[in-house]
């Protein structure tokens, strides 16, 4: 059973998002809380996820981030905005955040993100993945993020590729034909060897570097 904690300032946000996860069957919402009850609350609860606002008149979004990062069992993180381009995005992402996601997300989308969350993934909404990045890269030059991934082996770029490609570990796993602790062993050597706090940061140092080939939004086209 994945454990959730919503934290919104707008209680109909709160029920609504509970509402549509109370519906799968392997998921449970332990609570829905606005900002300022959100830390002591994930303490008590010890939450798999949290659906955590951006934007909070009581407690800055970022600052509840922060708190959640310090427990001694932190939760893994997505922030929700309801902006398609909102500036505290790229510095959430920095802060340790395993994504955002808009809160127009279509409901039916939004257990299959949470299961992708506490599997390991990363979620970025289609419709602000591109800003926030180009942005994120922009902070950093080519040449310094490619002599960083020297730190890692082949086999640990290898999973640092699919975990940009938004694969989850048990989808790594599968992909390199391995269990799925050991690709968590390399996940976490591979946060420690590149100095990050999570898979986003992690993926975007892998994009910035130029690792995928061809870009994701070159695909597209």
């Amino acid at each position: 059973m994945i454990r959730v904690l919503v934290v919104d300032d707008e209680a109909l946000i709160r029920m609504g998002f509970q509402h549509i996860l109370d519906t799968a069957d392997d998921i449970e919402v332990v609570a829905t809380v606005p900002g300022g009850q959100a830390v002591r609350t994930a303490r008590e609860a010890r939450p798999d996820v949290v659906l955590l606002d951006i934007r909070m008149p009581d407690v800055d979004g970022l600052t509840v981030l922060a708190g959640l990062r310090r427990l001694p069992h932190p939760p893994v993180v997505a922030m929700l905005t309801t902006f398609d381009m909102d500036e505290y995005v790229a510095t959430a992402l920095r802060s340790g955040a395993a994504g955002f996601l808009l809160k127009d997300t279509d409901p039916e989308e939004l257990p299959f993100l949470v299961r992708t969350l506490a599997d390991g993934g990363t979620v970025l909404s289609s419709k602000v993945t591109r800003t926030v990045v180009d942005g994120y890269l922009a902070a950093g030059a080519q040449e310094p993020a490619l002599r960083i991934l020297d730190r890692l082996t082949d086999r640990e770029r290898a999973v640092l590729v699919l975990i940009a490609e938004g694969l989850s570990n048990s989808d790594i796993a599968t992909r390199m034909h391995l269990s799925t602790g050991t690709v968590k062993d390399h996940v976490s050597a591979i946060l420690t060897k590149l100095e990050v706090g999570s898979r986003v940061q992690a993926a975007l140092l892998a994009e910035r570097a130029g690792v995928l080939k061809p870009p994701r939004n070159q695909e597209e086209e």
